[in-house]
């Protein structure tokens, strides 16, 4: 079975790894995609998205460590088949195609993001992957 598991470097992220690691057969049974979207910078009017190549391979760094603390989180509560990707754009959108491209057959998220305003709702991506995708989604709180 495999898991797709959106990660974005809080707490909540890391319980959803934890929820798939106490799964029936996991983990043995069980091939992780840890998935990490950063959103695109925002356009303003006349001024393009900022397009810096230092500012990119920061941000693509700070991907990467979001990735490796939860890939050690992961191994830890003992799932070894562990496979690592990022993502750039609407973290909804993303974690959609990202899971259809992969053909997996579930999704495990956090209902609430890392901020206090995305976590006013349901959790708006939360929420959209929902309305998106045509596996089953585990969301955990």
């Amino acid at each position: 079975m495999k898991v797709l598991i959106a990660v974005d470097g809080s707490d909540r992220a890391l319980r959803a790894i934890d929820a798939v690691a106490r799964w029936p057969g996991a983990p043995a049974s069980v091939e992780i995609l840890l998935l990490n979207v950063r959103e695109r910078p925002a356009h303003f009017g006349d001024f393009p998205p900022f397009d810096d190549e230092s500012v990119e391979a920061r941000i693509e760094s700070v991907q990467d460590q979001v990735l490796e603390v939860a890939e050690r989180h992961a191994r830890r509560a003992g799932l070894e088949r562990v496979t690592l990707e990022r993502a750039s754009g609407h973290p909804a959108t993303e974690i959609a195609r990202v899971a259809h491209a992969r053909d997996v057959d579930h999704i495990a998220m956090s209902t609430h993001g890392r901020t206090a305003i995305a976590g006013l709702f349901l959790g708006s991506v939360a929420q959209r992957v929902l309305h998106h995708v045509d596996v089953p989604v585990l969301l955990v709180k």
